[in-house]
């Protein structure tokens, strides 16, 4: 460990290792000293609190001066020679890996469970060899090079996701702490460099809904409910599979889901022909917690591959969960729902509509175009 006094000139001499890190203890004041990674220079105070030796960050050179670092590290070692370990007090954004911010923002912002196993792929997974890394260390070379890498292994899309994740993870570090330098994702919207994806549009064709009605209705009757719930209501998967009886007011007609992917609670007024099914599925299963009850640990449906694969065989139409949701919304927005209704149905928000923000969308106020919705498309399945 090399000790050279720690001033300015010295630092700036200081040339930075290819790889790894190299720590500089200060002549003069022991305990004081810097650590030196291929990106940044780091002051730090280090001294043994009961026995154990601490080590705790002052501050990133170039915006914590020597002279500050200094002083700053003459009052953490005189805390730890009383025995008191400073880290259990302070924290600095420099002390946090990148493992490290990431679960800090798991504690702090709730996410959906969905979302938070994505975030934690995104660091288990394509950053972990980031993932004990000082977040001040990753750089802007590092994200390019890390997103043109995921792009050609991975693909364009988990490329783009993996960095949004990390950008969102970075502004949130950067708004608790004071000493996070600026976000280097930033560098894939300076450098064009994100890459284009092209968003799914994919329906069921008018003319194959008949085929894919009779499909449906070929399997069991909790798939063929399941499936139906999709197309006249445009939920998503987890939300329907997660749907309890106790969030269905079959008096009221209203159907509820106390979290959605946006956070925001969701509120359907039921149509004729799903209330008239979701009542006789009640009465098949008085007792039953789940709409759509499953075998496995959580108690309802999970798996829902299989019998999608089976109805694209019958029918020939291959397609997806959210294509049912894209159908649903394509037969409303044919029928002339108005705008901010569709987008109450689809539980979309209008944050960055000032004249949205004004509008109330009541329940109540959704049941015409619901009804309006459902009696069209049975109509195009054939007034089955």
């Amino acid at each position: 460990m090399p000790a050279i006094r720690l001033t300015k000139r010295s630092i700036d001499a200081i040339e930075s290792p290819a790889s790894g890190q190299i720590l500089y203890r200060d002549s003069d004041l022991i305990g004081f000293g810097l650590r030196v990674g291929t990106k940044t220079k780091v002051f730090y105070a280090e001294a043994q609190v009961k026995r154990r030796t601490i080590r705790v960050t002052i501050g990133k050179y170039g915006t914590t001066t020597p002279e500050v670092a200094r002083k700053r590290a003459m009052e953490i070692l005189s805390e730890m020679a009383n025995g008191n370990d400073p880290r259990s007090e302070e924290i600095t954004g420099a002390d946090l890996t990148v493992k490290g911010a990431f679960d800090e923002f798991f504690n702090r912002r709730p996410l959906a469970k969905s979302s938070q196993f994505n975030y934690e792929r995104t660091v288990r997974v394509y950053l972990k060899d980031w993932a004990d890394k000082p977040i001040i260390e990753i750089s802007r070379r590092m994200v390019l090079d890390r997103h043109k890498w995921l792009s050609d292994k991975n693909g364009a899309y988990t490329a783009n996701t993996v960095m949004r994740h990390l950008r969102s993870v970075y502004n949130f570090t950067a708004a608790a702490y004071d000493d996070i330098p600026p976000n280097p994702v930033s560098i894939l919207t300076q450098a064009r460099a994100w890459n284009k994806e092209r968003r799914r549009r994919s329906v069921i064709p008018v003319h194959g809904l008949p085929d894919w009605w009779q499909a449906v209705h070929e399997e069991d009757d909790s798939v063929r409910d399941f499936l139906i719930v999709a197309l006249l209501t445009g939920m998503r998967r987890s939300e329907i599979a997660r749907l309890r009886w106790d969030c269905i007011d079959l008096d009221g007609r209203i159907l509820t889901v106390p979290r959605t992917k946006n956070g925001d609670p969701l509120q359907l007024p039921l149509s004729t022909y799903l209330y008239e099914l979701l009542l006789s599925r009640r009465d098949q299963m008085p007792d039953e917690e789940w709409v759509f009850p499953g075998d496995g640990v959580t108690g309802h449906l999970v798996e829902t591959k299989r019998f999608y694969n089976r109805v694209k065989e019958r029918c020939g139409i291959a397609f997806t969960l959210h294509d049912l949701r894209r159908t649903f919304v394509t037969v409303a927005e044919s029928m002339d729902v108005p705008h901010y209704a569709l987008k109450r149905l689809l539980n979309h928000r209008s944050d960055g509509d000032v004249t949205g923000g004004y509008i109330i969308m009541d329940v109540e106020r959704l049941r015409k175009p619901v009804e309006k919705v459902a009696q069209q498309i049975l109509e195009l399945v054939g007034g089955r």
